[in-house]
Formats: C-alpha cells, sequence, structure tokens
C-alpha cells in the first residue's frame, strides 16, 4: 500500500495498493492498443482535446488544488495557481502543435524532400512531489498531442494526484489507454522500460534518480529526458534595484517552501551592496507567515515529508559547523522547517555545493563581475540563474557566461511554456516545454522523393 499523508500534521488521507505485475502487464497492453488508434488521429484533433483538457481544469481548479495541497502540503494559493499553469500549458500546445509538427519541406535535388514528426509509442514519465501537477502536465500535453501514449508512475506520496489527472484526461474525452497513471515502486521500473511497448522516458528528479533511469534507458536503447537537480545562482550586481531585488529574490526562494529545482538557492552579491542587501533579505523572510497551508494568510506550508525536513536540518547544521552564520531561521518541527537566512556561505560548505531543497538562503559575496561568474559556475549543477542589474547589457553580458539551461535578466527564473526548459551538466539533459519539448518524444523522419 501507499499512503497519502498530510505533511502539516500528518494524518494520513488515503491508502492506495500497488499494482500487481498482472496489472503492470495490462496497462501495458492496453498502451499499445490506445496508440495503434491515436496515433492515427490528426494533431487538430488531438489539439481540441487538449483544450477540453484545459477547460476540466479550470472547472475543477478548487478540487484539484485541495487535493494538491493535502498531499504535498503548499499553500492553497500556490496549488491554485498550479492548476491554472496547467491549463495554460494545455493551450500552449492545443494553440501551436499543429505548426510544430508540421512538415518541414527541405530544398535538395529531390523532386519533395522534407522532415515529417512522428508520435514513437508509450512514454513513460517518472515525476516528482513538489509540483505534483505541472511537472505531469508539461510533459503530457506535448507528448499526448504529438500522437504518443503516457504512463505515469508519480512519486508514492502524491499518489491521489496521480490518479486523479488520469481521471482529468478521461473527463476531458480521451480513449482509453492514452494516459494511464501507475501505482508502482521504484523497483518496478526497469521492467516497464524494458517492454517494447515504452519507447521514451521522461524524469524530473534527483541526480541519483536521474543516473539510474538514464542507465536503465541507455541499456535498452531507449530515448530519455532528464530534468535533475538545481542549485541556482541568483547573482546581484551593486546597481541592482534592491526593492524589486530583494522581493523577488524571497519569491524565488520560499515559494513552495523552496521546494522547486529552479529556485534560488545560492546568492551571490556584490561586496559593495551585501550588507544592505542581507539586512532586506533578513527582514523580508521574517515577515512571512509559516503554518496550515489551507490558511489563506498563509504564505509557506510545510516541506512534503517529514525526512526532507531532517536531510535539510543535517545540511543547515553541517554549513553552520563549517563557518556558514546564521542570519535568522533555522527551527525545524515535524516537517515544518522555518524560512532560514545564512550568510558566510562559501565553496566547501553544504550550503554551497549541495542542493538545498527547502526554505534556506545562502549567501555568498564576490568582489568583482567575475567573481560572482566563477562563483555561478563552481558547481555541478546548471539549470537556472539569475542576474539583477540596472545595466542590461551588463546583464545580457554575464547572462551568456553563465553555465545553465535559462538566465533570466531582472527576472523570476521560472519555467514558462513558450520558452525551452531543461538543464546542463548534473542537471539533466534534453529540453521540455516550447517546440524543442514536443519534438523530444517523436521520430524526426527524413523523407525523399526523387
Amino acid at each position: 500500500m501507499l499512503k497519502s499523508i498530510h505533511p502539516f500534521d500528518q494524518s494520513v488521507i488515503e491508502e492506495f495498493p500497488l499494482h500487481t505485475v498482472h496489472d503492470i502487464r495490462a496497462k501495458l497492453d492496453k498502451a499499445a492498443l490506445a496508440f495503434s488508434l491515436w496515433k492515427k488521429t490528426t494533431v487538430k484533433q488531438r489539439s481540441e482535446m487538449l483544450l477540453h483538457v484545459a477547460a476540466v481544469l479550470r472547472k475543477n481548479k478548487e478540487e484539484y488544488a485541495r487535493i494538491i495541497t493535502w498531499e504535498m502540503g503548499k499553500v492553497i494559493s500556490e496549488a491554485r495557481a498550479e492548476v491554472e499553469k496547467c491549463a495554460v500549458g494545455c493551450e500552449y500546445y492545443a494553440h501551436n502543435a499543429e505548426n510544430f509538427l508540421a512538415d518541414r519541406m527541405v530544398k535538395t535535388e529531390a523532386k519533395r524532400s522534407f522532415v515529417a514528426y512522428q508520435p514513437i509509442g508509450a512514454i513513460l514519465a517518472i515525476m516528482p512531489w513538489n509540483f505534483p501537477f505541472w511537472q505531469v502536465f508539461r510533459y503530457a500535453a506535448p507528448a499526448l498531442t504529438a500522437g504518443n501514449v503516457g504512463l505515469l508512475k508519480h512519486a508514492s506520496n502524491v499518489t491521489k494526484c496521480s490518479t486523479t489527472i488520469e481521471k482529468i484526461f478521461h473527463e476531458a474525452g480521451y480513449p482509453d489507454g492514452v494516459f494511464q497513471s501507475l501505482i508502482i515502486e521504484s523497483s518496478s521500473v526497469e521492467q516497464i522500460l524494458e517492454s517494447p511497448i515504452v519507447q521514451g522516458v521522461a524524469l524530473t528528479g534527483s541526480e541519483i534518480a536521474g543516473s539510474k533511469v538514464g542507465a536503465i534507458a541507455g541499456k535498452n536503447i531507449k530515448k530519455s529526458v532528464l530534468e535533475l537537480g538545481g542549485s541556482d545562482p541568483f547573482i546581484v550586481l551593486d546597481d541592482a534595484d534592491l526593492d524589486l531585488t530583494v522581493k523577488i529574490a524571497t519569491q524565488s526562494r520560499m515559494q513552495n517552501a523552496g521546494q522547486s529545482c529552479i529556485a534560488a538557492k545560492r546568492f551571490i552579491v556584490l561586496d559593495a551592496i551585501k550588507d544592505e542587501f542581507i539586512d532586506r533579505f533578513k527582514k523580508s523572510i521574517e515577515a512571512l507567515k509559516q503554518g496550515n497551508p489551507f490558511d489563506e494568510q498563509v504564505t509557506t506550508g510545510p516541506l512534503a515529508r517529514v525526512d526532507l525536513a531532517d536531510d535539510l536540518d543535517k545540511q543547515l547544521q553541517n554549513s553552520l559547523k563549517h563557518g556558514a552564520q546564521l542570519v535568522t531561521g533555522g527551527k525545524k518541527s515535524g516537517a515544518n522547517f522555518q524560512p532560514t537566512l545564512l550568510s558566510r556561505v562559501k565553496p566547501g560548505i553544504q550550503a554551497f555545493d549541495e542542493e538545498t531543497f527547502g526554505p534556506l538562503a545562502a549567501v555568498i559575496s564576490a568582489d568583482t563581475d567575475q567573481e560572482a561568474i566563477a562563483l555561478a559556475n563552481a558547481s555541478r549543477y546548471g539549470l537556472g540563474a539569475s542576474v539583477w542589474t540596472k545595466d542590461i547589457e551588463r546583464g545580457e553580458r554575464l547572462a551568456r557566461e553563465i553555465e545553465s539551461g535559462s538566465v533570466f535578466v531582472n527576472s523570476l527564473m521560472r519555467s514558462d511554456a513558450r520558452l525551452p526548459f531543461g538543464g546542463v551538466k548534473k542537471s539533466g539533459y534534453g529540453r521540455e516545454l516550447h517546440e524543442h519539448g514536443i519534438h523530444e518524444f517523436v521520430n524526426i523522419k527524413t523523407i525523399f522523393v526523387a
């Protein structure tokens, strides 16, 4: 059995029996049958279906938001925003898929030569709990609209979200088997990836999980897209607008209780404004209200599980032991972790070297722009980053030097369906969203007619 537990008070929400080997086989067979029919539909037909999904999401937004908050603990306003983001993402692909998947003519000596984009089969998604709806829809919207079918292995603590998403596709009118939720443990992933019915895997999760799944996919010659950890640098230059910068710094680090791969984690600040930035950042963090995530006045909910809070506390204590200074916060109770700010952080300290998945911000000082870039790049991760300056040319110049899949200048780093999303280095490979995302799981086929 898998248990859904409310992180705020550890109450059990619901229990789910695991799928048996027979159940898994039946779902794979259903996926194969569904693909044989679904791939013959037109992109226009699939796009219209995706608009139905967006409508269902909006119609039942409050219900879905409450399920998200119950299972993983994010504050209810953020849960509503997540459901809305899923609807917007579906609409983006519904309106653009025909163009993204249209044949591309290529001028050669042939009478006709072109590139066609065709579906490949069932795509397995292994998804995390931190954005339990958005992570799924940003894979499913392009993959299904390209003509593939989906199998979802969600994080075990958000199984209610997983089964609810399957119901959403059914309510929107998708044929049986086009999208299925698998209630399984990680040990079942390898047998599913070995099936010839499954032709690709998309994983969002930890570096360790990505390494294991990537190895299984490689062994079976299956396409994989991995979006893994991040330790995003937030570079504050000496001419930054501190009112705006501190406001977004707080949002970027503390939204979703800090549980985001692309949350700002390392705040690299030029010495000339470091003290003022820390003072303002401290006050902004201390103004947050932590508590029951269903309370509309609460800004910060609990972490999704008690063990995650314990892990973050270990990183905090180790960082303090090796020279970091506690500016504010640092207390833990169950899964509730007080928003925390550290200063005097540098390479060799865990808060710099590791991904901290929770409401813990680390300030690092730099003398010059180039030292700030060197510190930003002194990480095995490269998912997102931001630069803050009134000099746009300076910001863009530094953005080009940062080793990261995305860099935002004077704006909150975020995923957006209109832009490709993914990382470099240990943050993974492949891209989600935009046109690049829908092309990850298709056969990019050359057709040459002499």
